[in-house]
């Protein structure tokens, strides 16, 4: 398991939002402090992303390209990401 903090590396922590970060295995697991959003889980194989909201509701998204997923993490703001790039362009199914 490889775990990066990036709460620590000041220049990031103001453009990003992303609290912490895990790669276990073949996913990529976010914390993410946001209005919307309270994590993210990507599974670089399947390409699924499961959003995790601040309300408690999960919905996975289905055939999410990796690069998409990465600019997601590095976009100034991810919800507004999520929701311009993602929410609207892919299948997705309520957990």
């Amino acid at each position: 398991m490889f775990i990066i903090e990036i709460s620590t590396i000041n220049f990031i922590k103001k453009v990003m939002a992303i609290i912490k970060e895990e790669i276990v295995g073949t996913r990529i697991v976010c914390e993410i402090k946001s209005s919307n959003i309270k994590g993210a889980d990507y599974d670089t194989e399947s390409k699924k992303l499961i959003i995790e909201f601040n309300n408690g509701a999960k919905y996975e998204y289905m055939e999410v390209p990796l690069n998409t997923f990465t600019a997601m993490r590095r976009a100034e703001s991810q919800g507004s990401f999520f929701s311009k790039q993602i929410s609207k362009n892919y299948k997705y199914k309520k957990l």
